[in-house]
Formats: C-alpha cells, structure tokens, sequence
C-alpha cells in the first residue's frame, strides 16, 4: 500500500512520467501503469494452489489416515496435531500449518460443510469448566472402566484431572475439594452441563435446580454454578476439547496402575507437564502454566476444605451391621435396631448416631466387573 500510495502521488500530484517513477522506485514500467490506469489504492495477492512440497511426499499416507479414522467414533479420531506427530515420525521435516491447512481441506471436501464460531473470552478468574469422561485402565491386575474428572480455568487453560471409580455426588464433590487445592483457589463461577448428581431439575432457560448439597458445596467456596443449554456442548468447549486431548494423548493405550492413588498422582503430574509445555492460544510467547501463574492472584482464596460427603440414613441389623451400597459395615453394639446416619466420603464410609462416630470404614464398591475393589 506504501508503494501504491507514492505511485500515486508521484504521478497526479507531481506529474511525473511512467518512465521516470519506474526508474527512481526501481520498478518495472508495466507495474507503474497498471497501478495508474487501474486507479486502485491497494492490492491483494490470493494464493491459488498451495505447493507444500515437504508434505507431497506423505499426503498418500495422511490421506489414508484420515480415511481410517473416519470410519471410527468420532472421539477416537486423531486429531490433526496428532497427525502431525505421527508424520514426524516418519521424517517428516515440515511445519504443523501445512498438516492442519491438509485435514481442513480434506474434511471440507468429505463433508461440504464449513463450521463457524465465536470464541468466548474469559477474564482472569472468572471462570472454571467441569466434565466427566470414562477411560479403560488396569488397576491391581484388573481391567476396569474408571471416571474421570476433568476441571480447566477458562482464562488460563490449567488442565486438572482426578480419577473415581463412580460419578456419584460424593466423588463430584471430592473432585471440587482436590480441583480447588491443586489451583489454590477458584473462580467466580463454574460451568457444568446437566448433571443429574448436580442439577435436581432444568427448568426454562439457564435456571436450574441444583442439588442441595452441592449448593452448600458452592456457598462454601464461594462460586456461581452455571449449568449449559441442554445439548449445546459448545458453550463449555474447552473442557469438552480437553477430554478429547487428555484421551489421545494418556489413555489411547491401556494405563496399568497399582491403586487409584498412583493413577492420580500420575494424572496431576501430566496435567502440570501439559501445562509447562503449552502454549497459550491467545498469548503464545507464554506457556499456560505461565499464565495460570498470573492468574493465581485473581483466583478466590480458598477456606478450609469442604467436608466433602453425601449423607443418608440406615438401621442396624441384629448383628451389628449395616446395608449400604451393596456392602456391609460393621457398628459398635450398642446401636443395634437404631437409625444411624451414613456419611459416603469418595473412599470411606462414617457412621454417626447422635452425634457420636460408632464406625469407619475404608469404603469398598460393589463387585460390579467395571468397578475397582481396593
């Protein structure tokens, strides 16, 4: 446009001859007439046909991977950073931008249908995202399908994840009390699909009806829950996006672990590697550990831990024992044909009568083939 510009200039305003602004800019006189015979003020130049020719040699094979994993479920397709990594394992010594621009062009021709989006954008602390996902792993020789919960801050990206055996409400709030802990704080408000452990009832619009203790749970840490339009997956994305990634990138081979302890501790290590090695979309010269580090002052601080159980109530049998879960716990005699009360932490069971504890137990699970009986 600089150019055009004293082109112009040069030739209406200061009368000069083609001849001579081609000499004095160092351009062809063809160039010079054109800009002045076609009266425009700036030009843009639209690549017809992209060459690639680092990727030539390994469209066949990107090709044929895309293919098959079309046939797939689309939540065990690879993506195309993924793709990428597969092609640098067989040399391939090109930039992601053309593997991306590749799939984008080869899913535009399967289809014919080009997607459009706003992006949401979020403040420092003003938000954190949450979603469960189920994974095949091995735990103590077993092969079992675990629970996994998945938290990300909407402004920063910090991935955390913790894995259960059940989604049930006393795990959803036990994954609060780790998520929270891990962050060192939480934000203003949490966005959450409609989850049956959390949301009692949807009513018209975004109000909702959340389950009592987990409003206790919110009051307690000081957040709004916000739960999604019901089928409109897009407006918590991020977290949704981090399932997918989390899945082809720790669980796309079955995992094999001692306890859930180990496979935690494993999963809060990759998600601060993640974390140290990412770049930030909206700030690339900074990683998302980075940015979350600066997040960290916005965050709300974050009280005593939340005393994190679903309470229910049960009798005592003849034999000093009680039914729940499918299990049997044992109580002190003196409750026997009484009503007690059974506080369900995520890995141990309290019983209380009148306010006194008559029993603890490490909690043991049904023996359901997909559950982990520790």
């Amino acid at each position: 446009m600089e150019t055009i510009r004293k082109i112009r200039l040069a030739h209406h305003r200061d009368q000069k001859p083609i001849r001579q602004i081609a000499r004095d800019m160092n351009l062809s006189r063809n160039t010079v007439r054109k800009i002045i015979r076609s009266d425009v003020t700036e030009q843009h130049y639209k690549r017809q046909t992209q060459p690639s020719p680092k990727l030539k040699p390994y469209q066949e094979q990107l090709t044929q991977a895309l293919d098959e994993d079309h046939e797939k479920p689309k939540k065990q397709r690879r993506s195309a950073q993924l793709l990428f990594e597969m092609l640098q394992r067989e040399g391939f010594t090109g930039g992601y931008d053309a593997v991306r621009r590749f799939v984008q062009k080869w899913k535009l021709q399967r289809t014919g249908v080009s997607k459009a989006f706003v992006p949401l954008v979020f403040v420092p602390g003003e938000a954190f995202q949450f979603d469960w996902s189920y994974e095949p792993v091995e735990l103590a020789g077993v092969n079992v399908q675990i629970k996994v919960a998945h938290f990300r801050l909407c402004h920063s990206r910090k991935p955390f994840c913790v894995a259960y055996v059940r989604e049930t409400l006393e795990m959803v709030l036990d994954a609060h009390v780790q998520a929270f802990s891990f962050y060192g704080g939480t934000c203003c408000k949490g966005i959450y699909d409609n989850l049956k452990t959390v949301v009692s009832k949807v009513l018209m619009g975004k109000e909702r009806i959340f389950n009592r203790r987990f409003q206790t749970l919110a009051s307690h840490y000081l957040f709004e829950p916000v739960a999604c339009t019901p089928a409109a997956g897009w407006e918590k994305g991020q977290v949704e996006r981090q399932v997918g990634v989390v899945r082809q990138r720790l669980f796309a081979k079955r995992r094999k672990f001692t306890d859930l302890d180990e496979l935690n501790q494993w999963l809060k290590d990759e998600c601060q590697m993640m974390a140290a090695t990412q770049k930030h979309p909206e700030f690339p010269e900074q990683t998302v550990a980075e940015v979350a580090a600066k997040e960290q002052a916005s965050l709300v601080p974050v009280p005593l831990p939340f005393d994190a159980y679903q309470e229910s109530t049960a009798r005592v049998s003849l034999t000093s024992l009680i039914n729940f879960d499918r299990n049997r716990y044992s109580v002190q005699a003196s409750a026997v044909s009484k009503t007690v009360t059974v506080r369900a932490y995520a890995d141990q069971i309290s019983i209380i009568h009148n306010g006194e504890l008559i029993g603890s137990h490490r909690r043991q699970f049904g023996r359901d083939k997909t559950l982990y009986e520790p």
